[in-house]
C-alpha cells in the first residue's frame, strides 16, 4: 500500500463516516480494488478510531459534560442504546464479519438508499426530544449497520427521525452512539486476533499512519457539516448516489 493509496483511505473514510453512505461499505469497497496488505479489519477500524477522534475534537464539550455527568439523561440514553447494539452484534458476529468480503454489499448501499428515501417521505412533523424509546431504536438501527453498506449514521439518524427527534440533536447523538461501540469492537478485534494467533497490527506503518491522520482531519471537516447542514439537506440526495455506488459495487466485486 502506496502512502498515496492510505490518503485515498484516509479522505474516504474522513467523508464517509459521518454522511449516511457507510464507511465501512466504502472501505471495503476500495479494498477490493487496492487491497490491502495484512488485517484488514483491524485498519478498518483503525480508521474508524481516527473518525471517532474527530467527534472527540468536535463534540468535545458536550463530551466532557457527560463525563462529568454519568447519570445525566443523555448519558442513560446512550447506555440504553449501546445495549441492543451490543447484543446485535454478539449473536451474529461470525454473519457480520463474512460480511467483510463484500458479497452482499451492493444490497446493504441499496438498503441504505431505500431507507434514507423512506425516511423523507414518513419522518414525524411533530418533534420530541430522544427518549428511552427512540434510544433503543436508534441501539437496533446501530447494531444492524455493523454490516458494510449499511449506514451506520444514516441507519441512527433516520430511526431518530422517525421517532420524532429533532434533525439536529439525532445527529448529534448519533455520532456520540459510535464512542462505546467504536471502542468495544477495537477491543474485540484485538482479543480475537490474540486469541487466534492472528497478527495485529501488520499494515505497513507509515501509510498506516498517513491514513489515519487523513481519516481525523477530513472527519472533523464533515462532523461539522453533517450536524449544521442535515435540516439543510434531504436525506434521498443521498439516496441517489447509493443507488449509483450500489450498481458500482456490484460490477466491481463480480470482476
Amino acid at each position: 500500500m502506496t502512502l498515496w493509496i492510505a490518503i485515498i483511505y484516509g479522505i474516504i473514510q474522513g467523508i464517509t463516516e459521518f454522511l449516511p453512505v457507510s464507511s465501512s461499505g466504502h472501505l471495503v469497497l476500495l479494498n477490493s480494488i487496492f487491497k490491502v496488505e495484512g488485517n484488514f479489519i483491524i485498519f478498518s477500524l483503525l480508521l474508524h478510531l481516527a473518525t471517532l477522534f474527530a467527534v472527540f475534537f468536535v463534540l468535545r464539550k458536550e463530551i466532557f459534560y457527560l463525563f462529568k455527568n454519568p447519570f445525566d439523561k443523555k448519558a442513560m440514553n446512550l447506555y440504553i442504546a449501546t445495549i441492543p447494539t451490543i447484543i446485535i452484534a454478539l449473536c451474529f458476529i461470525d454473519f457480520f464479519e463474512s460480511s467483510f468480503s463484500g458479497a452482499i454489499l451492493p444490497t446493504c448501499f441499496m438498503i441504505t438508499a431505500t431507507l434514507l428515501f423512506i425516511v423523507e417521505i414518513f419522518k414525524k412533523t411533530q418533534y420530541k426530544r430522544i427518549n428511552k424509546k427512540s434510544a433503543i431504536i436508534m441501539g437496533i438501527a446501530q447494531g444492524i449497520a455493523i454490516l458494510p453498506g449499511i449506514s451506520r449514521s444514516g441507519a441512527t439518524i433516520a430511526a431518530g427521525l422517525l421517532c420524532g427527534g429533532k434533525r439536529k440533536e439525532v445527529s448529534s447523538f448519533s455520532f456520540l452512539m459510535s464512542i462505546p461501540i467504536i471502542f468495544a469492537s477495537m477491543i474485540y478485534e484485538i482479543y480475537s486476533c490474540i486469541t487466534k494467533g492472528i497478527p495485529i497490527f501488520d499494515t505497513p506503518v507509515l501509510p498506516t499512519i498517513f491514513a489515519f491522520l487523513f481519516a481525523f482531519f477530513v472527519g472533523i471537516i464533515c462532523v461539522k457539516f453533517m450536524i449544521n447542514m442535515l435540516h439543510k439537506v434531504k436525506l434521498y440526495y443521498f439516496s441517489i448516489y447509493l443507488v449509483i455506488i450500489s450498481i458500482l459495487s456490484f460490477y466491481i466485486i463480480s470482476f
